[in-house]
């Protein structure tokens, strides 16, 4: 079965309307409108229901559609009438469709905004979530058309269309009519409805990643003859690991006559190599296979794909270049690859990738290039390069760290870092996340995804390209405009551990794989050397953690004493961690490295939770010993999970691990190493006991959504300019005003009398300053001239200005009335169109600015964000009395944030906010400034029917 091309020159064609989709078993299915060219695919699926299902559809015996049914369900207008059908390999799956009805329900056009909805869904297929799918989906067109409500006729015995709608989580009404169920679905989107949905897509997608990573079958597309090259060595490794399921060796030039290099025969009676059956093609393996790795050139992977899809082949890892990374052919030989992919139902990890590993017991799967397989562990990997993948795996490797999973995805045209993100979230064999990025291709969905799985285990990231300004190559993702400062505050705002290097992304990550989070910021120091105590000490200050002074063992110390010092440490309740330092001992007999690495395991097996780290100078037998663990076994989650108790916990989350097991303890050669991964654990630890507590979007009754909504409509205009408008002064103050956002006026002086005018009309004493691009929000180059209390004054200071700076015209002079003394700070709101809208913070001037001391939230933001947000910039001690200074009114502050992050959230037609400055006095503030910038709204990544993306 060849998957046929489904395209169309109809030119009311709605293509924005196809998609790709991950059912509930983990499969694809492509949803698109049915168009005339689907005669024949509709007949044969129809022939292929069942008559039960058809007496379902129809209410009445139906066993063929007639020439008429045909042309009625393949014939549509996409406005009034609409069909959408689920296809797999080119072949239709299901259908549903919809009919506009008025309220008798005949069929009518809008206004009317109603419409009946029936489904149909093969019987083999049925249990797949498609008709799910197919209703989110339909859904959305629905909405698009101006349809409101979907009234749907089942006979009572269909249970599982009737449990379709029930549970979409859309307000309904439910009623028997004439022998059947009558139902009714408002299809305005719900917070239930999208957390069905966003419940479906995570087990969806996290189920496609499970049948990648623990398949019963494998074939090794490309392997050859002779030992070497790339198909080979991904088969020698895959025995190596002692992989559970059956594995198979294809290559064309099999069974040609010439002898295959460790070969004999199988059962089939053909040959093998090293041991596996080796075939020419698929179709000679008389049972399924779950996944194929293909290693064949490019030009030869199409042929590779349809074989595999004919096969019926879950998922994909290919390893071949030769795509995106190379250029513009590239990019479309990888965007024609994923398309014959997933038309067949299946995932794809790669191209250009580097394979895939699973330590389970159950599945022993090692189909990677990596030369070194890593042991078992609680650690997950991820990378989109195979160079860094190899180094962090050698890195882990030489640590004593060992990984559940590892899966590096090339250039992740289809597989990325969210669909594994969904995968570990569950994972009980998966405790630490380590992902490295290069980019982030739905960065709405990661920062959801992730927040929600670094609220169960952490997860740390280093992003490669921070300052390309590009993607890398082979990335085809949208690229963000926002800087790499505000990107690492909403990764930490969605608790993800961001490090700057791959180093630093292995030291985190084996302190988190087997120490408990710390409880507080206070660190015990203790070792047998005082200057590196000392060394320690300073870094943990550098580091913004409360070090103890730092306890000399002195150089004569034994492994005794340093396990009853760590003993005392561990036990004392004013600690929270611990940094042991160790020099070499001098003319010592044995085996001292081995003897401390014993002792100091033996403190940490009988004390408290509490996490050890070790700081060494040339001892490698040490960290070697300190490396090696009695168990690796999962640990069971418990109810202390997250919370220090009195034992060793489950590693990373401070649950309870089993009692006597003597865990690895972190080494570090470097004191300010060691001391940066524990302060990036008690960064996490603070987030994570934090996100306990979810903060709230509060509501505020004199907030006009609707007449902003009535105000935005008519500032766009029935044809907006895409580029956007910035508002004048006047609608931009009465737009803010709808939120109860007030500006200061300010009224234009042209000319010196219309100064001394404007003043009398606002009163004295009034400020005077200027509006020029070049000058606004400049008081350093002299632009402004504060507390005027007079005409006289004002005159004098209008005649500086202008003799100083240039001509009224140049100058744009503005006259307003004094704000209370205070701090100048500003506020703004933009919309990136990969990110989503952005809320940041910072106070007004060329310092911060020069300095990048802006912090930065996600919009919606919460009364936890808000007070998070302006304690985040370094000069944020300004706001709360710094130098016996008035503390400011920062409940106010918090307010004005929370009110343009309800703006942007609720009206995503509003691009961007500024307001500068906002003078921040010890009872309340002022806006001195707004600009307010219109345009049509961006399309949302994250809202809408579930779908892959398509680059």
């Amino acid at each position: 079965m060849q998957a046929p091309q489904e395209k169309t020159q109809d030119p009311a064609y709605p293509a924005h309307w196809e998609a790709d989709v991950v059912l509930r078993d983990g499969g694809t299915a492509r949803i698109r409108p049915i168009t005339t060219a689907d005669a024949e695919r509709l007949v044969s699926f129809y022939e292929q229901v069942s008559d039960e299902s058809k007496y379902y559809r129809f209410f009445a015996p139906y066993p063929r559609l007639s020439a008429k049914d045909v042309h009625r369900f393949t014939h549509h207008d996409y406005v009034d009438r609409v069909g959408l059908a689920a296809t797999v390999g080119g072949e239709f799956i299901a259908t549903v469709r919809f009919d506009r009805i008025n309220a008798q329900g005949r069929p009518a056009s809008a206004p009317a905004d109603e419409a009946e909805v029936a489904f149909l869904v093969q019987d083999a297929h049925q249990g797949r979530g498609v008709a799910s799918a197919l209703l989110e989906h339909i859904a959305e067109v629905a909405r698009e058309r101006g349809i409101r409500r979907f009234a749907a006729e089942v006979l009572p015995a269909n249970n599982k269309m009737i449990k379709v709608f029930t549970d979409a989580g859309y307000q309904q009404k439910r009623s028997f009519e004439d022998g059947s169920v009558h139902l009714t679905l408002d299809l305005e989107p719900t917070a239930e409805s999208l957390a069905v949905q966003r419940a479906r897509e995570q087990r969806a997608e996290s189920r496609s990643v499970q049948r990648l990573l623990a398949p019963g079958s494998l074939a090794v597309i490309g392997v050859g003859r002779e030992p070497g090259g790339v198909g080979r060595t991904v088969l020698r490794n895959l025995l190596g690991a002692g992989f559970t399921g059956r594995v198979y060796a294809v290559n064309r030039a099999f069974g040609d006559g010439s002898s295959t290099a460790g070969g004999g025969s199988w059962f089939g009676g053909g040959p093998t190599v090293d041991g596996v059956p080796a075939v020419r093609s698929l179709a000679e393996i008389g049972e399924p296979v779950d996944l194929a790795v293909v290693a064949v050139p490019a030009e030869r992977v199409p042929e590779a794909v349809a074989e595999c899809g004919e096969h019926g082949v879950q998922g994909l890892v290919v390893l071949s270049a030769g795509y995106a990374e190379s250029g513009a052919a590239g990019r479309e030989r990888q965007r024609e690859l994923l398309r014959q992919v997933r038309s067949y139902g299946m995932r794809l990890i790669g191209p250009n990738a580097f394979g895939v590993i699973n330590t389970a017991p159950g599945v022993r799967l090692n189909a990677s290039l990596a030369p070194e397989p890593p042991d078992r562990g609680r650690i997950g990997l991820f990378t989109q390069s195979g160079a860094i993948g190899i180094a962090l795996l050698s890195g882990l490797y030489r640590r004593g760290a060992g990984l559940s999973t590892f899966i590096s995805s090339g250039n992740r045209a289809d597989v990325s870092g969210n669909d594994i993100l969904q995968y570990w979230y569950e994972d009980a064999d998966t405790d630490v996340v380590l992902l490295y990025l290069e980019s982030i291709g739905n960065p709405r969905k990661f920062t959801r995804l992730a927040r929600r799985t670094a609220a169960v285990k952490p997860v740390v990231a280093v992003k490669g390209a921070r300052h390309s300004g590009s993607t890398p190559p082979g990335h085809a993702v949208p690229v963000t405009r926002v800087p790499d400062a505000a990107v690492s505050a909403l990764l930490r705002q969605a608790g993800v551990i961001r490090v700057d290097t791959v180093t630093e992304l292995v030291d985190v990550g084996v302190l988190l794989a087997d120490q408990p989070l710390p409880a507080g910021p206070r660190v015990a120091i203790l070792g047998n050397s005082e200057s590196l105590g000392l060394l320690t000490y300073d870094a943990c200050l550098t580091e913004g953690l409360r070090p103890l002074p730092p306890r000399d063992l002195t150089t004569a110390a034994t492994p005794a004493d340093f396990r009853d010092a760590l003993a005392q440490a561990l036990a004392d309740e004013f600690c929270d961690a611990v940094v042991v330092t160790a020099i070499p001992w001098v003319g010592t007999p044995g085996h001292p490295d081995e003897a401390l690495a014993t002792a100091l395991k033996e403190a940490t097996a009988t004390s408290p939770a509490k996490p050890v780290a070790v700081v060494h100078v040339e001892l490698g037998g040490l960290a070697q010993a300190l490396a090696s663990a009695a168990d690796t076994a999962p640990r069971a989650a418990t109810a202390n999970r997250g919370r220090v108790v009195p034992a060793r916990p489950e590693p990373g989350s401070g649950g309870m691990a089993a009692e006597g097991v003597q865990g690895r303890i972190p080494a570090y050669p470097a004191a300010e190493r060691a001391v940066r991964a524990l302060a990036q654990a008690v960064r996490y630890g603070q987030w994570r006991r934090q996100a306990a507590e979810q903060g709230k979007v509060p509501e505020y009754d004199d907030i006009d959504e609707a007449g902003a909504a009535r105000d935005i409509a008519g500032l766009l205009g029935d044809a907006p300019d895409p580029r956007g408008v910035t508002l004048g002064s006047d609608a931009a103050e009465a737009l803010l005003g709808r939120y109860g956002i007030r500006v200061r006026p300010a009224r234009p002086a042209p000319h010196p009398d219309a100064a001394v005018e404007a003043a009398a009309r606002i009163g004295y004493p009034v400020a005077l300053k200027t509006t020029a691009p070049h000058l606004r929000h400049r008081p350093d180059l002299g632009g402004v001239r504060l507390d005027l209390a007079d005409e006289e004054q004002l005159r004098r200071a209008y005649a500086e200005l202008t003799h100083a700076l240039g001509k009224p015209e140049e100058l744009q002079p503005v006259v307003q009335a004094m704000a209370p003394r205070g701090v100048d700070t500003v506020v703004r709101a933009a919309i990136d169109p990969a990110v989503g809208a952005v809320l940041s913070f910072g106070l007004a001037g060329a310092a911060s600015e020069l300095l990048g001391d802006t912090g930065h939230r996600l919009v919606p933001a919460t009364d936890r964000d808000a007070a998070e947000l302006i304690r985040s910039i370094r000069t944020a001690p300004l706001l709360f009395g710094w130098r016996g200074s008035a503390p400011v009114d920062t409940a106010a502050l918090e307010e004005l944030l929370l009110r343009v992050s309800r703006l942007v959230d609720d009206h995503p037609e509003v691009v961007a906010v500024t307001l500068e400055p906002v003078v921040v006095a010890q009872h309340g503030l002022t806006a001195l400034g707004a600009t307010v910038r219109l345009a049509p709204p961006p399309a949302r990544t994250d809202l809408g029917p579930r779908r892959l993306p398509s680059y």
